[in-house]
């Protein structure tokens, strides 16, 4: 199978398309709802923005370069899918703080986007932290392997 081809269809990368959908749709209801906190619209915001476009860079890259099974690569996306992790977990509690103030003073459709928005949040999270997870995995694996592969081959001559 062609390696562009494995973002497609192997399972972490296949993650790319659920944090897409997922991230955008955070993006999406909170751009059109009202939050009563704009520090705290401007954080949900930027996080949500800043995920989408760099998961789309790193997924195209993958899809383009197809190399991406070296420590190098396997470490960026590790970095990246923990901070990612974490920026989304803060939007997922912010969402649900945001969520909770408004319960009664907004109007029902605001207050159900906010609900939306904090699920899908939540969910991104979710998705960034297994991502992230599987990224470490991988990560440790391939510097197991190159350490074992440099070990046997001191000299660098084969």
């Amino acid at each position: 199978m062609d390696d562009n081809i494995k973002v497609f269809t192997t399972f972490p990368y296949l993650l790319f398309i659920f944090e897409f959908v997922f991230g955008g749709l955070v993006w999406i209801l909170v751009a059109s709802s009202l939050v009563p906190l704009p520090l705290t619209q401007g954080w949900v915001m930027f996080v949500s923005v800043f995920c989408f476009i760099n998961t789309t860079v790193l997924f195209f890259l993958y899809v383009i370069s197809g190399n991406y099974e070296e420590t190098s690569w396997v470490f960026l996306e590790a970095a990246y899918h923990c901070i990612a992790s974490v920026f989304y977990l803060s939007v997922s509690i912010l969402e649900g703080l945001a969520t909770i103030v408004i319960h009664d003073g907004f109007a029902y459709e605001h207050y159900l986007e906010n609900v939306f928005a904090t699920v899908f949040s939540s969910i991104a999270t979710l998705l960034y932290v297994e991502h992230a997870w599987f990224s470490l995995i991988r990560w440790k694996w391939f510097s197991l392997r190159r350490k074992k592969t440099s070990s046997q081959n001191p000299d660098g001559v084969n």
